[in-house]
């Protein structure tokens, strides 16, 4: 699915915290691209839960800036909010624009402290509804994809001969979903709905030990599913914080963290096990770890004000020890 084991995620909410102006971010993907060393560039989503810059307006930016990157959400959270033969007509167009580079990471979207309740209800969407709309939504996207008039008598959704034109240049287009449980009672159904219904799965090993309990679980639901878990795509979002002291790049992670989440604090735990940081050689070292646990493709977030410098640092003096 892609051509290297780097991708690049774009943080265009931090447009909203000073993090630079959003032209200049979108800019980071010519960067990213011109390096070689990067196979995707992908940007977050949210409505109104984690407001930002909408991701399907800067797919269709980055689509015309770039020529070769995948390009894609990680994830889109509003998935299960979105009128998905709205969403499948405009991500067959972006489909074309890119000529067949998308890549569309879904997910639930759900956000505790009733944050995605409160977002859900403009649309009249409850989060216990976020799971089975995600599944239907899937299901009629792939349909309408095919460029054949579509009846469909959801749970959610109901169409009578519909059909979208453009179709994507894709075919068939691919769907990653995006889950993380942490909680074990949620898991077995997140991990069998990628095993079942999902082209590749987006995961972030956000918490010690999360990455390999999810990958080993998902790894026994895909062989029973008849699917291969070595061919399997495991795209891996992870932090990345390049400086000589690692506790001050873990501290400018945390507070990066922190701003774009709109949390207080991010636990110590979490933060030294999502984050590639200090000086290169140790860089290199934890993503060749991530790699070696059975991520397939890692999308990296520069969790600094610097994201220019970082992205310079990242090319010339951590990703060239990962790949050699």
């Amino acid at each position: 699915m892609f051509d290297s084991r780097f991708g690049l995620l774009i943080p265009q909410r931090g447009a909203r915290f000073g993090l630079d102006s959003l032209d200049r971010l979108l800019r980071l993907a010519v960067d990213a691209e011109d390096s070689g060393l990067f196979g995707s560039v992908w940007v977050g989503d949210s409505l109104t839960a984690q407001p930002r810059a909408d991701s399907l307006s800067l797919l269709g930016a980055l689509g015309a800036m770039t020529g070769r990157v995948r390009l894609g959400t990680a994830c889109l959270a509003s998935f299960s909010l979105r009128d998905p033969a709205l969403l499948a007509y405009q991500w067959a167009t972006l489909d074309q624009i890119s000529n067949g580079r998308m890549v569309l990471g879904a997910c639930t979207g759900l956000v505790s402290g009733g944050v995605s309740a409160r977002e859900g209800a403009h649309w009249g969407v409850a989060d216990r509804e976020r799971a089975p709309r995600l599944e239907e939504n899937i299901e009629i996207c792939r349909r309408l994809w095919t460029g054949k008039p579509v009846d469909f008598d959801g749970r959610f959704h109901s169409y009578q001969g519909i059909s979208v034109d453009p179709t994507p240049v894709q075919d068939p287009c691919p769907i990653l979903i995006a889950a993380n449980p942490w909680e074990p009672r949620f898991a077995e159904r997140a991990m069998r709905r990628v095993a079942t219904m999902a082209d590749g799965w987006m995961t972030a090993g956000s918490w010690p030990g999360l990455f390999e309990a999810l990958w080993g679980l998902l790894r026994d639901q895909l062989a029973e599913a008849g699917r291969d878990p070595d061919t399997f795509p495991v795209v891996a979002m992870h932090n990345i914080n390049i400086g000589p002291d690692r506790d001050e790049c873990l501290a400018e992670t945390g507070r990066f963290i922190a701003v774009h989440e709109n949390d207080d604090e991010v636990p110590a735990p979490m933060l030294e096990a999502w984050t590639a940081a200090g000086p290169p050689g140790r860089c290199a070292a934890d993503l060749s770890g991530l790699l070696a646990k059975g991520a397939g493709h890692i999308v990296l977030r520069i969790t600094s004000w610097d994201q220019r410098g970082q992205l310079r640092r990242l090319v010339e003096e951590v990703l060239p020890q990962v790949n050699g």
